[in-house]
């Protein structure tokens, strides 16, 4: 647990310093966000903080490289064909943020470094329920890429309130953390060495460094480089987890937590391919682009209810904890305890939700009657 805990800290730390550095170079390459109509911020702001999460991210797993408990994670390529994917997709980031690509070009990068962590063995095999295997390398090459460009892109939706994103993926990578590890020493008693586990550990540290930046009010956005970046990763470590869980031996509490992640492809990425999927509905329906930018999202919809812009942030964090933490349980309470306690979260994420406690009733009237 230390090393994960330090390679944590160390992709948090080189983040959090790396920051001011993006920040500088994106108003010399004036890679500003504007003030649009569906936009909350009300100034330029700038958004190459992608660039910085990746600093944290690869010094975190080169640190992690030279340390002998993580020697077996190491000896495969799949740690730097990560890095490589993350990288790859940063940089198309960068590139959008600066000179705004059209969606075809990020979609054929996008493809592109999820085609090259799947070459390197980041696939999608086998699925831990009912035994359930990918039939051909072709089918599981093109599963793999739809799952990591997915994630992506519904990272990409739900980035659209200071720090929401960055605190999304820290609190499900957290609860995401916690499930690998404790499945790692369940299944490899004498070796808690795990990919999976090495890789959120680092993209938590990433979302924790930046999130001083970026919640509100946000001095800098993480922009299309960093909401490409984390989906990859934290779709790439989902995808790891499949390869060490055999479904013979595997305890329904352990399959279940196992097989959310992959469709989701985490359990954290729920609230963002929910808004995504509702996004794409809506826009077909009305005869537009999918890609059409609107005001209708998820916490577009918590500000016209009248939370205020950290209140709104708040309730998305909630809910992230709801989902991710209940998927998480399951690898160590029985299925009826979840359910329970779930349950229970989901009242109280509701009454916060659509402003039942007095803190908001009150701001509500306040508003009301200026």
């Amino acid at each position: 647990m230390r090393v994960y805990l330090l390679v944590m800290l160390v992709a948090a730390v080189v983040t959090f310093i790396a920051t001011p550095v993006a920040l500088r170079l994106a108003r010399l390459t004036n890679a500003l966000t504007p003030v649009r109509a569906r936009d909350v911020h009300t100034v330029p702001t700038p958004r190459l903080g992608g660039l910085a999460m990746l600093a944290g991210f690869a010094v975190a797993l080169l640190l992690g490289s030279r340390v002998p408990f993580l020697d077996g994670v190491f000896e495969s390529g799949q740690p730097w064909a990560i890095l490589g994917g993350a990288a790859l997709v940063c940089l198309l980031g960068v590139a959008d943020d600066v000179w705004d690509l059209d969606w075809m070009t990020k979609l054929a990068g996008q493809v592109l470094a999820a085609g090259l962590i799947a070459w390197q063995g980041v696939q999608l095999i086998t699925f831990p329920v009912f035994g359930l295997t990918i039939g051909s390398a072709r089918l599981s090459l093109v599963a793999t890429i739809l799952v990591v460009v997915v994630a992506m892109n519904a990272v990409n939706f739900v980035d659209g309130l200071d720090g929401l994103a960055a605190g999304m993926m820290a609190i499900g990578g957290l609860a995401f953390f916690g499930y690998t590890y404790l499945l790692t020493r369940t299944d490899s008693p004498g070796d808690y060495s795990n990919l999976a586990t090495v890789v959120i550990a680092a993209v938590v540290g990433t979302c924790l460094g930046f999130l001083p930046h970026n919640f509100h009010p946000a001095r800098i956005f993480m922009g299309d480089s960093g909401s490409m970046f984390l989906g990859l990763t934290v779709a790439a470590a989902a995808i790891t987890v499949t390869g060490q869980i055999d479904p013979a031996t595997s305890t329904a509490g352990q399959v279940l937590p196992a097989f959310v992640p992959i469709l989701l492809p985490v359990a954290v990425l729920l609230l963002p391919l929910l808004d995504m999927t509702l996004a794409v509905t809506r826009r077909l329906r009305a005869g537009e682009s999918p890609f059409k930018a609107d005001r209708m999202h998820l916490h577009h919809r918590l500000l016209a209810w009248g939370h205020s812009h950290r209140r709104a942030v708040l309730v998305m964090y909630l809910w992230t904890t709801v989902f991710s933490f209940s998927a998480a349980a399951l690898v160590v309470l029985d299925g009826r305890t979840v359910l329970v306690g779930t349950g229970v979260a989901v009242v109280v994420a509701l009454l916060v939700t659509v402003g039942k406690l007095p803190g908001l009733r009150r701001s509500r009237h306040a508003k009301e009657s200026a």
